[in-house]
């Protein structure tokens, strides 16, 4: 009988714990602004990111404007997750015109801003301020992201806020085109609290193959997502993003999955887009 009753909690624990491995899936947030909280509400996403430049940044939003945006951020239905656009592109990170101490000195006021909410995620993409000078030599261009990626992962340290590095598309800057190469940025700052966002809007313009993903287990803390004709959100075109999923679902991925498209009717297609994503999501995980 007592041994009955094992096999029986056995089974019901196994059972439990196969249902939460089937849970462990990516929930689905949004880029935008907060103005459209009760539409993504509506919809059902998860959370959404904003930007620094207009929600964060001493460069452009005075203390007072800080502040109400703090209170906003608390009030809204669709949580704030993460913040974007970090770095200025005036801001030089890698060339002959880096002012080290002006860059530090302005993530320092951020990530201390930061440190004020509840966001604890800034995604690195920031493609002017990376952009490698025409003719500067590239492998330079490295050490010096590596080395300030090493000082700005420290200040996260700080805050403790990640800072997630986000490859971006060859139209849009010159450097860090692929999750292949800024995985290696990331590998080589060693740092915890520098890790990687893979874009699959940009692997998709960079006809990157969903095969790189395999090797990010231990540093992808974010992923982002939108059709490769014209930005658009999921179920315009009708695009298939499962090879992606497959390959984030092998390394057992699962969290945010952000979408980050150019909405001409967001009212409208809010609720489809997650839907039409949810359902590839669905497919791949297994529900």
């Amino acid at each position: 009988m007592k041994n009955l009753f094992l096999m029986i909690l056995f089974a019901c624990i196994s059972g439990q714990t196969q249902a939460q491995k089937v849970q462990l899936k990516p929930s689905i947030g949004i880029v935008e602004n907060p103005e459209n909280d009760s539409i993504l509400a509506a919809a059902g996403y998860s959370c959404m990111v904003v930007s620094i430049g207009r929600f964060v940044s001493p460069r452009t939003v005075s203390e007072a404007a800080f502040q109400k945006n703090v209170a906003l951020f608390q009030q809204l239905k669709t949580p704030v997750y993460a913040v974007n656009i970090f770095i200025p592109g005036e801001l030089k990170l890698v060339g002959p015109k880096v002012n080290e101490k002006a860059v530090l000195a302005y993530v320092d006021s951020v990530m201390y801003r930061l440190s004020q909410t509840n966001v604890r995620l800034i995604i690195w993409g920031s493609g002017g301020a990376r952009r490698v000078p025409e003719g500067f030599d590239r492998k330079i261009a490295r050490r010096q992201i590596i080395a300030i990626g090493k000082k700005i992962a420290a200040a996260g340290a700080r805050y403790n806020i990640v800072v997630a590095l986000e490859n971006l598309n060859s139209s849009e800057t010159n450097f860090i085109n692929t999750v292949e190469e800024a995985l290696y940025i990331v590998k080589k700052v060693n740092h915890p609290n520098l890790r990687l966002d893979a874009d699959i809007y940009h692997m998709l313009r960079e006809n990157e193959a969903p095969d790189i993903l395999a090797k990010t287990k231990k540093y992808l803390v974010h992923v982002e997502i939108a059709e490769k004709e014209q930005r658009t959100p999921p179920g315009v075109t009708g695009a298939d993003f499962r090879p992606y999923l497959r390959a984030l679902h092998q390394i057992g991925y699962h969290q945010k999955i952000g979408i980050e498209g150019s909405w001409k009717n967001l009212s409208g297609m809010a609720a489809f887009s997650l839907q039409y994503l949810q359902g590839q999501i669905d497919e791949v995980w297994k529900r």
